[in-house]
């Protein structure tokens, strides 16, 4: 899967559609299953929308499988990432439907911002993302974060 990387803002239509960027829904297309769209959930941490493919769900799915079944972590996860997840699929013009639940829970009012995440991307309202992005850059100045780079793999 091609990293995704940016920020593009579409407008959303009273019907909920907004167009996912082109580099996005390319990365989407191609699923073993044959699903072409994204999967969508409510971010634990923040009031914006998760979009992943179908094969980081299922990992999240198995993952819930390895907890302590019937505990609190466990139904507390199951809720947010299964009961509140929905396939999008792909309209013949690279747009999705984004349910009235998302919608709100977004704050998405009239416009989206699709951030890349590397191999999924978050759906925000604008103005909540750039305040978001500037308390996270501010958080990570002020801890000195750093990366430590894996060392590159040799091909055989």
């Amino acid at each position: 899967m091609p990293l995704l990387l940016g920020r593009y803002v579409n407008k959303v239509d009273r019907k909920g559609r907004v167009s996912v960027p082109k580099s996005f829904r390319d990365a989407f297309k191609d699923q073993e299953s044959g699903f072409s769209g994204i999967y969508a959930y409510p971010v634990l941490n923040y009031p914006a929308v998760e979009a992943c493919a179908e094969e980081f769900m299922t990992r999240v799915v198995d993952s819930l499988g390895d907890m302590a079944m019937f505990s609190a972590d466990q139904d507390d996860l199951s809720s947010v990432l299964t009961e509140s997840t929905v396939p999008l699929p792909f309209d013949p013009e690279g747009r999705v439907v984004l349910p009235e639940d998302l919608i709100e829970y977004a704050g998405i009012d009239g416009e989206a911002m699709f951030v890349g995440r590397g191999k999924g991307f978050r759906i925000w309202a604008p103005e909540t993302y750039r305040q978001q992005q500037r308390a996270a850059f501010e958080r990570a100045r002020a801890r000195g974060a750093t990366l430590s780079l894996r060392p590159e793999r040799e091909e055989s």
